[in-house]
């Protein structure tokens, strides 16, 4: 799907706040609201826009300790990397996970209340998941950037 300029600032209105009326981005685009609307529609059917989420605050439901944890794999056979992969989806406590190249296999992002709470999602969840070689963790200092939106 090819995105003209049009479609791609309401992407990006839509990504600093996807509760605004259509109405409200009609004006802002100096559109009708049915043209809005269809383009939305569009965007949707296409899986330009995939999900409309709310972003919580860590620091309110206490999950911000947060961890980026490198994994290496003792086997890289198809059937390893799908199961770990399933396994990863099962934990809660990882907000994102990535299979990369390098050193690792992947890194997890991990959001627990604490150190504490770290050790126990080490101990009771990470490592109970067969085929993990080794671990290596890095724990946030601050967060300098954090953005949800994609620049287009």
């Amino acid at each position: 799907m090819e995105l003209d300029n049009t479609d791609i600032q309401l992407i990006k209105l839509l990504q600093e706040d996807c509760k605004k009326t259509t109405k409200q981005y009609a004006d802002s685009l100096q559109l009708s609201k049915t043209a809005v609307y269809e383009r939305i529609r569009r965007l949707e059917r296409n899986q330009v826009i995939t999900d409309y989420v709310a972003l919580v605050d860590k620091e309110k439901v206490r999950r911000n300790f947060t961890v980026l944890c490198h994994i290496k794999l003792v086997q890289h056979t198809k059937e390893n990397v799908l199961r770990f992969e399933r396994e990863i989806l099962k934990l809660e406590e990882v907000s994102e996970c990535f299979h990369v190249s390098g050193d690792y296999d992947y890194i997890l992002k991990v959001n627990v209340e604490n150190m504490k709470k770290y050790r126990e999602f080490m101990v009771t969840k990470l490592t109970a998941i067969n085929n993990i070689g080794s671990t290596q963790s890095s724990f946030t200092i601050k967060e300098v950037k954090h953005s949800t939106a994609v620049s287009i």
